[in-house]
């Protein structure tokens, strides 16, 4: 496999799931993922004990989980998981690293994250809501 594959691959959301309907987490998975980091971002805002190294430090693990080993588990859900709780750390050291150049930045991409995530509640349709009743 060339560099360029692996890298593809790495980039690669999960495949939406075969079935009628794909999950409720599966459906909602960028929506939590920018909500946690959302938390995440306004908790390292506001306390002195976690600071910026802090979010690096436990993104590192958590990311290399789901490189290495949460793509190829079993079940789904711990697949979906795996997924969110990556992306939101990944979103978190983004915040993180850019807040290192710009200190006010932190605060305002945790504002842009939580605007997108109200924009993407206030804008999610359920499945045939456009469909008039008979």
């Amino acid at each position: 496999m060339s560099d360029e594959q692996a890298a593809e691959r790495v980039a690669q959301a999960p495949p939406r799931p075969e079935g009628p309907r794909p999950s409720w987490l599966w459906a909602n998975r960028l929506k939590l993922a920018i909500a946690i980091a959302v938390i995440e971002g306004l908790v390292v805002a506001f306390e002195k004990d976690f600071s910026r190294i802090t979010v690096i430090v436990i993104a590192i693990p958590v990311i290399l989980f789901y490189l290495l080993a949460g793509r190829t588990l079993e079940t789904r859900l711990a697949r979906d998981l795996s997924w969110i709780l990556a992306m939101s750390q990944a979103l978190a050291v983004i915040a993180a690293i850019l807040a290192f150049i710009l200190s006010w930045i932190a605060l305002v991409l945790v504002g842009v994250f939580a605007v997108i995530g109200v924009f993407l509640l206030l804008h999610d349709r359920p499945e045939g809501a456009g469909r008039r009743a008979r």
